[in-house]
């Protein structure tokens, strides 16, 4: 007796996945190094596929651009996650915001690249700013608990400030500039209001 075909659909293939997430790692870097050179063409040869299954996978720009930085979004937030469990607070407040530098430069990348528009009302941009800030605060909640920066400072505040400072660079090597500026913030979420620096938390013996 025949088997009806069944209504469940297929689990991809593994070569199919290998090759979408080969797409997502290929177009992340060349939208964060390519800027205005990128192109959907140099994803797929930096992927080691055709054109066509490029498509298959993203059949559009803007699928291709949502699925690279939803993904980005998420990696930031399972860091946060990994940070807030161990470590010094500050180190790891530093080490997330040094980390989101690559989503600005990858983001930024496509955006010229592209020419894309990210609507403020669109929902990558809600999934985006929702996570974000839950994985800022959940750090920097975590310094202020341990008396170890300033507690006047929002996850906004963090966010406007990593965005803010990563988009003045333009030149080759700009990263390198921009970490700096970012340690410079850091350093200045050390001192409370008055400018008296916040005592050190004791170190565990």
């Amino acid at each position: 007796m025949a088997l009806k075909p069944g209504k469940a659909t297929r689990k991809p293939r593994a070569d199919s996945v290998r090759n979408r997430e080969r797409l997502l790692e290929a177009a992340a870097e060349v939208f964060r190094t390519g800027g205005a050179e990128a192109s959907l063409e140099m994803v797929a040869r930096r992927a080691g596929v055709g054109i066509g299954t490029l498509y298959r996978h993203f059949p559009t720009r803007d699928a291709l651009f949502e699925a690279v930085y939803r993904r980005e979004v998420e990696q930031l937030t399972e860091l946060a996650e990994q940070l807030a469990g161990a470590g010094d607070p500050v180190d790891a407040l530093r080490e997330w915001l040094r980390a989101g530098i690559r989503l600005v430069a990858t983001k930024r990348g496509a955006l010229t690249a592209l020419a894309l528009a990210v609507d403020s009302s669109s929902e990558v941009y809600a999934f985006s700013q929702t996570n974000l800030t839950k994985a800022a605060g959940m750090l920097l909640q975590r310094a202020i608990a341990g008396k170890r920066i300033r507690d006047d400072a929002t996850a906004e505040d963090l966010l406007h400030v990593l965005i803010g400072i990563s988009l003045m660079g333009k030149e080759a090597g700009w990263e390198k500039k921009v970490i700096r500026l970012i340690d410079i913030f850091v350093d200045g979420l050390q001192e409370q209001p008055d400018g008296h620096p916040v005592a050190e938390a004791p170190h565990a013996e």
